[in-house]
């Protein structure tokens, strides 16, 4: 075989590896979005379908769809850290106007409304807590839940109280939309979660 002829050959090769490993990205992306919204129940069909793949090719990318749920989960909780580690890395009242800001966003219509791309912490917590206990996708949401508590802790507010609090009013208030009490549970949670200066 001639070098151009072998030449092609590997470069064929290596863009099919390359497209394998960006479908693979693509595939846990939209799953981290779907389960959010719809659950960790969806069919395979489904996602790759939205994911503007075939079925067939799931189970070339994932041993199971358990093993892209424990991806998608840490996909999803990895998107969440970047958005509030940044804010609360700073100090003072710095850090309480990022965290202030970030209640409200969390506590806001658009967050109800929009599961797909929010908090993994509430819009998986159903689906958690069917897993098994030894179950990957269990425990890296456990680690996820906890970090996302550590930054939300300050001065004398207790970060799990504080999730706590907003996880469950975000639940409620989704559970309630289209009546006048969700968003009576948005507001009553931010007047209840001013961060106080540390």
């Amino acid at each position: 075989m001639s070098n151009e002829i072998q030449t092609g050959v590997w470069l064929m090769g290596r863009v099919s590896q390359q497209q394998a490993e960006e479908n693979r990205r693509r595939v846990v992306k939209t799953a981290a979005r779907l389960f959010r919204e719809q659950g960790t129940q969806l069919s395979v069909a489904d996602l790759m379908k939205a994911a503007g793949l075939t079925h067939g090719g799931f189970y070339k990318q994932f041993a199971s769809k358990e093993a892209l749920i424990d991806e998608a989960t840490a996909y999803a909780f990895a998107e969440l850290s970047k958005t509030y580690k940044s804010e609360f890395g700073q100090h003072g009242d710095q850090r309480v106007a990022a965290q202030q800001s970030l209640i409200d966003t969390y506590l806001s219509v658009e967050h109800r409304d929009n599961p797909a791309d929010g908090c993994p912490a509430a819009a998986l917590a159903v689906d958690m807590a069917r897993e098994p206990e030894d179950a990957e996708a269990r425990r890296v949401y456990t680690q996820g839940v906890g970090a996302f508590a550590e930054g939300l802790a300050d001065g004398d507010q207790d970060g799990i109280a504080r999730l706590c609090t907003m996880v469950g009013a975000i639940l409620l208030s989704r559970a309630t939309k289209g009546s006048t009490v969700s968003e009576e549970i948005l507001t009553a949670a931010r007047a209840a979660l001013k961060p106080t200066d540390g």
